[in-house]
């Protein structure tokens, strides 16, 4: 499959070819990239968003149109959407209710979901989310991720969908969404890896009477190899793992066989057979087995199974008709639902234009100017840090993002912070970039429209709610060796000047960064990249902590040039 894709703009391509061959059902706004349904069902009150990484196909996009999803953002391949994808798409397709999302629990998607959330909710757009977590092979008390997000996908987007055609409200869609997840569970075997679109050849090697067991979507190794036993015994196995995992219920489950990408129907069908006799002899009734590839790893030799325990109305759901470019088995027994066909009128394509806040505020534009400089200089120890302990781009990003920044400010006279919440959220990738923007975005809201020095307390409730948010998207604490690190003290910090009444409580606050941020190198990593490396990062200090506390360092600098830590000379953070 990877050996003919187009050499640039490889899945805009595909998304236009699929909008061609389904037109008048679905639509596809290039900049930022997502695909929108056209005909919605008038009963709807909740727009269904999902998304993800591409090469999953039909993942998703498949799901799109009346009694499935009603926008889906495609990222790269095997890489989550940004969160301007979503944030967009979302606010086009928002219906009265709002909108709720359907996330895979991957740690890109999560951020990047829950970022577009954010910004939503700023707007005044209900949304909540659906978080998938059905992977048995990353079903671990050790992670603090979860388990993986993978084919149950497509159980919660059709029910959600048939659900939302009947009018469901967002906390009714919610609620059946976390009950749908909480009933299912998946497991996975390949074969053979997929081919890298980079390479052209497989991701790893298998010999030929191996398979890993406990695969994930994006082409991750099992959790095992094992010796390849008769596909039978195979399929018994994965059946009796999944049980043991499955939490108990009614006895009625829905069976998804699920190919990977390069298995054929002929071998899913008769795994579908095998499937159903086990859970059979089990004494469970499988009222739906549903063979066909619905959540591939590019072209994979593997399989999937996935297992819903079903509450009463749920069949009903998942037998509903709908008009998507994904025909989904179902049972020949016919619903009472009629399948509508009849477009209805385009919906508008244009995304609401936002314009920055103006007015010229000289304080907040020289907090811009001076983070800026600060950047500058010390961008070069940022990345070396970020080499001993990630993948050494967070120096790179940081600067840029800046300097975009500063390019927006100069251009639209957008305030310094608001120039940095835009560029940040808009246009830097990466985990530790829109969660910047996040809290950029709080502190944009602390400064006066007038001018002059932000208020204590206006300073103290933004951090404290950038902080509130960055944990609602990311999941860090203090202690976890993240920027939330510096950002958590200093918030703190401010309260409590705020309650005292301070003489210096910028100055405070920056010294309570500082503490936060260099403390980080004593500390394991328990989220983020750097969590990868173990103990090597011992003894580095946390480079998104560092750039925290250059920016209250710059804010104390600017308002309380007495009193203020100093600001840092190119150079002066020092490398282990």
């Amino acid at each position: 499959m990877s050996h003919f894709l187009p050499e640039n703009d490889a899945v805009l391509t595909a998304a236009r070819g699929l909008a061609q061959a389904h037109a008048g059902l679905i639509e596809v706004n290039s900049s930022p990239l997502y695909l929108w349904a056209r005909d919605a069902d008038p009963a709807r009150t909740v727009a269904l968003v999902s998304g993800g990484g591409s090469g999953h196909e039909p993942l998703h996009t498949g799901l799109l149109g009346r009694g499935g999803l009603d926008a889906v953002c495609p990222g790269e391949i095997f890489a989550s959407p940004h969160n301007r994808q979503i944030y967009e798409a979302s606010a086009a397709a928002a219906k009265r209710d709002g909108v709720l999302h359907i996330v895979k629990n991957y740690t890109g998607d999560v951020i990047n979901f829950q970022i577009a959330a954010e910004r939503l909710r700023h707007d005044g757009i209900p949304v909540a989310t659906v978080l998938v977590e059905d992977d048995l092979a990353t079903d671990s008390a050790d992670s603090a991720t979860g388990r993986r997000g993978t084919a149950a996908t497509v159980v919660v987007e059709k029910l959600l969908g048939a659900a939302a055609d009947r009018g469901a409200t967002l906390e009714e869609l919610a609620d059946l969404g976390r009950r749908v997840v909480e009933r299912s569970r998946s497991i996975a075997v390949a074969a053979r890896a997929q081919t890298s679109p980079t390479t052209l050849a497989p991701a790893f090697a298998l010999d030929q009477d191996t398979l890993d067991y406990g695969v994930g979507i994006h082409g991750e190794r099992g959790i095992r190899t094992i010796a390849r036993p008769a596909t039978g015994d195979l399929v018994r196995r994965m059946t009796d793992d999944l049980l043991d995992a499955l939490p108990e219920g009614p006895d009625e489950v829905l069976a998804l066989v699920n190919g990977l990408g390069a298995t054929t129907e002929l071998e899913l069908n008769a795994i579908a057979v095998l499937l159903g006799d086990e859970l059979t002899v089990r004494g469970l009734r499988p009222v739906l087995v549903v063979p066909g590839t619905f959540t591939a790893a590019l072209d994979m030799a593997g399989f999937s199974l996935t297992l819903t325990r079903l509450e009463e109305g749920w069949a009903e759901l998942w037998t509903t008709p709908t008009r998507t470019p994904l025909v989904l088995p179902r049972p020949t027994r016919t619903p009472d639902r009629s399948e509508a066909t009849t477009p209805t009128a385009t919906q508008a394509t244009a995304s609401p234009v936002r314009t920055p806040r103006t007015g010229g505020r000289a304080g907040d534009r020289a907090l811009l100017d001076r983070y800026a400089l600060t950047v500058t200089q010390v961008r070069d120890n940022l990345t070396k840090l970020d080499q001993l302990v990630g993948d050494g781009d967070f120096g790179d990003n940081l600067a840029g993002g800046v300097r975009r920044a500063v390019k927006l400010a100069d251009e639209t006279g957008a305030d310094g912070t608001t120039a940095l919440a835009e560029a940040f959220l808009n246009d830097v990738g990466g985990t530790s970039g829109p969660l910047f923007g996040l809290f950029f975005q709080h502190l944009a809201a602390a400064s006066p429209a007038e001018g002059g020095t932000p208020s204590v307390a206006a300073l103290a409730e933004a951090a404290a709610a950038g902080y509130a948010a960055i944990h609602r998207v990311g999941g860090a604490v203090p202690g976890d060796c993240t920027l939330v690190d510096a950002l958590a003290p200093a918030a703190e910090s401010l309260a409590a000047s705020r309650d005292a009444e301070t003489e210096a409580p910028l100055t405070e606050a920056a010294q309570a960064a500082i503490r936060g941020a260099l403390a980080t190198a004593s500390l394991r990593p328990r989220r983020g990249r750097a969590s990868y490396v173990g103990d090597h990062a011992l003894g580095v200090p946390d480079p998104g902590a560092l750039a925290v506390a250059l920016l209250f360092m710059a804010l104390a600098d600017i308002h309380e040039p007495a009193t203020a830590p100093r600001l840092p000379a190119p150079g002066h953070i020092t490398v282990p």
